[in-house]
């Protein structure tokens, strides 16, 4: 499948790093050269959970979780082609594979991931089991991933290995399928209160007993 070729790229901002140290400022940064959708910055923890950790715009306006503009563990800024992000105080709580997300055209990329483990804990975790997507001009070597291109979603994985539930794409057919019966029940209940409404409407004038209309009563005659 043939996509533009918009570049990602996230890596540590001192090159020297290897592995993050408990109480360490962590910086890291993403670049690509498409720089008017803004950036997601996400991490996978080690229960391959993704968390949600800071939207930075084209303009450089920063969302945080729950909505909020600044964060007590994170900074973010962007810089010309960068989007940076910083943990503040590194703790075992931070360690993840850290990714930059980006939203083009209605497809979702995902940059090579950077992992952050202290030091020892790399060894003693497993790879993640997922796959976001057919690479896109990029290699996976070990636990880290060249840079090149960013990753898919819902392109087809390796058909070569077994096949396992594609978590994200779930979420991209999930999501759409649930919005559509919300939309359908609503309808089905606006058209239930308007034939109620109209209903009452035809009935307002009062029915006969038995079904006979009113009439008056007859005077008995009189038999001479």
């Amino acid at each position: 499948m043939q996509v533009q070729g918009y570049k990602m790229m996230v890596k540590f901002r001192d090159s020297s790093i290897m592995h993050p140290q408990v109480g360490q400022r962590l910086e890291l940064q993403c670049q690509t050269d498409k720089g008017d959708s803004g950036v997601f910055w996400v991490r996978m923890d080690r229960e391959r959970t993704l968390h949600f950790i800071v939207f930075i715009s084209a303009l450089a306006r920063t969302t945080f979780e729950g909505n909020q503009k600044t964060s007590t563990r994170f900074e973010a800024t962007r810089d010309s082609s960068f989007y940076r992000l910083a943990v503040k105080s590194f703790t075992r709580q931070d360690e993840g594979y850290y990714f930059c997300l980006m939203n083009s055209n209605q497809e979702l990329y995902f940059s090579p991931r950077q992992p952050a483990f202290l030091p020892g804990n790399l060894l003693l975790h497993h790879q993640p089991h997922w796959t976001p997507g057919r690479s896109l001009g990029s290699t996976r070597t070990g636990h880290n991933t060249t840079p090149g291109g960013p990753f898919l979603f819902c392109n087809p994985a390796d058909t070569s290995k077994k096949k396992e539930p594609d978590f994200f794409c779930d979420i991209f057919i999930w999501v759409p399928l649930a919005g559509a019966c919300v939309l359908l029940l609503l309808a089905l209940a606006v058209t239930v209160v308007l034939c109620q409404r109209t209903r009452s409407r035809r009935c307002r004038c009062k029915r006969p007993v038995n079904g006979k209309p009113h009439v008056k009563p007859s005077v008995p005659r009189r038999h001479v």
